[in-house]
């Protein structure tokens, strides 16, 4: 298949060279130094899923006509990426792979004539260097659309897909979306103070903060009357049960993540953009439970200071020592 790619970091890259290898042929679009790196080197990838080096076709838009588009953008950026290449992509299959819970309305509604699906990553890549992938955390991607059981078309791009990469096709992909929300609320902390992943579990302080944020996310949807998705060994009922712990005992949750992790040090995306110099998707991840808590008529007072402070990293340019993060942040 001819495969167009929108946005070519960590998610990106990764898929256009196990794309490529399993023998599509990928064209991704880039800017700046990435493009460059693209245009001259290609993209080396290496960890979960072993070496490889993809030669795509690299552009600051797309051309000519897919068999498949997937937009691997930032959240915050999908808009617009969408907009510059819906000339080219509107008819064509779209598959959404991001975070947050407006990906595939978005796509939708800038793409009228395109059947659009959405795709949630659990795959962990650092991207620090242009034209560079590192896989730390290898895992599935899931598959679907709307809040019923998983289509036949949804199934067959996932089998398609599966021959590169492992994806698998999800019944209520609405609900999955926000199961992989309260995981992204892994992102904030890191993206605040630097640290990686696994060292904010690693800090019973820290980790407690973390722990209060995702119970937030959980009992923002189950107020929203959200049944959430099952993704990696999380489930509806567990979430449920997790919501109602108290804090010294839901830190299981976050501590169990941690194990599957490894030791690579996990950077999160969110601290990746700050290190590029780059806007985050804070606003559509911690950010987006802010709102809907909003929405149902309660708060999230964790949640939106960790989007505070985290806006406050993009200004300054510094990291927020733990003390100060421990201070400002309202955990109770």
């Amino acid at each position: 298949m001819r495969i167009g790619i929108i946005g070519a970091g960590a998610l990106g890259g990764t898929f256009a060279v196990l794309l490529e290898r399993a023998g599509h042929e990928i064209q991704v679009t880039a800017r700046g130094a990435g493009l460059a790196a693209i245009r001259e080197g290609g993209i080396r990838l290496s960890g979960g899923f072993g070496d490889g080096h993809g030669h795509p076709d690299a552009a600051p838009t797309l051309s000519g006509a897919f068999d498949l588009v997937l937009v691997c953008t930032k959240a915050q950026d999908a808009e617009d990426a969408i907009a510059a290449n819906a000339a080219v992509v509107n008819g064509s299959p779209v598959i959404v792979v991001q975070n947050g819970l407006d990906g595939v309305r978005t796509a939708s509604g800038l793409l009228p004539d395109s059947d659009c699906y959405g795709a949630l990553s659990i795959i962990a890549a650092n991207y620090t260097e242009p034209g560079v992938v590192r896989v730390t955390t290898r895992a599935a991607t899931y598959l679907g659309r709307g809040s019923g059981p998983a289509d036949a078309a949804s199934k067959s791009w996932a089998a398609v897909l599966s021959k590169a990469v492992p994806v698998i096709a999800v019944d209520d992909f609405i609900g999955s979306q926000w199961t992989k929300l309260v995981v992204n609320m892994l992102n904030g902390l890191p993206a605040i103070t630097g640290l990686s992943v696994q060292e904010i579990i690693a800090d019973g302080d820290l980790r407690r903060v973390l722990t209060a944020s995702m119970r937030e996310a959980v009992r923002t949807g189950m107020a929203r009357g959200i049944r959430f998705g099952s993704l990696q060994g999380l489930s509806d009922s567990r979430l449920r049960f997790f919501s109602r712990l108290p804090l010294a005992l839901g830190q299981a949750l976050p501590r169990s993540m941690g194990v599957r992790m490894g030791a690579v040090p996990n950077l999160g995306s969110t601290l990746q953009s700050l290190r590029r110099g780059q806007a985050t998707e804070i606003d559509f991840l911690n950010g987006a439970i802010v709102r809907e808590a909003d929405a149902a008529g309660t708060t999230a007072p964790v949640n939106a200071a960790i989007v505070a402070l985290v806006h406050e990293v993009e200004a300054s340019g510094a990291s927020i020592g733990r003390a100060e993060v421990l201070r400002r942040i309202p955990v109770r």
